[in-house]
């Protein structure tokens, strides 16, 4: 089978605790439009007799970046930390997101699904992010609000980094385990 993923269909994100490697509750990253990633590793060269006698790599890293249509404050709490407080009840209903200084950015999980042209669908696994870049968007007359961040993703605490699924018939997102 050779997936021919199109779009982005989905993206969820999912708090990890960095003791146990365990996932929050998933939460929806609305609107998506892209979830973009590339692998990059430093390398180390050993050098004698004038030339490179041998290349060490230090581990790869993912350099990830996501961007939504709106502005979900459910994920905003799963990316960049800081606390999420509702009030009210019906129509008078009020949430809060609130960011202090001293909040740290959590570890989370993120995964993207898109339809396959091929059948089924292709997902990305980013399996322990940290959003050590910018987290920002902009309101602007007559736009609409882009939701956008970025960071680095490592090895969570079984080594995986990151994966690729192909399904020959389209599955959503489920909850990680």
């Amino acid at each position: 089978m050779t997936s021919i993923p199109y779009g982005l269909r989905d993206v969820k994100v999912a708090t990890i605790d960095p003791l146990t490697g365990t996932k929050g509750t998933m939460v929806d990253l609305p609107n998506s439009q892209t979830l973009d990633f590339s692998e990059s590793e430093e390398f180390s060269e050993l050098r004698g007799d004038d030339k490179v006698v041998a290349k060490r790599g230090s581990g790869a890293t993912i350099e990830w970046s996501l961007e939504s249509g709106g502005i979900s404050l459910a994920a905003l709490v799963v990316i960049n930390g800081g606390v999420l407080t509702t009030s009210g009840t019906g129509p008078t209903v009020k949430n809060t997101y609130k960011k202090k200084v001293t909040d740290a950015r959590p570890y989370f999980w993120a995964e993207g699904q898109a339809m396959s042209d091929s059948g089924g669908d292709f997902h990305v696994v980013l399996e322990k992010c940290k959003a050590d870049g910018s987290v920002e968007g902009t309101l602007a007359d007559g736009e609409f609000w882009i939701t956008k961040c970025d960071g680095t993703g490592i090895a969570n605490n079984l080594d995986d980094l990151y994966s690729f699924v192909e399904n020959a018939t389209a599955i959503g997102i489920v909850q990680p385990t």
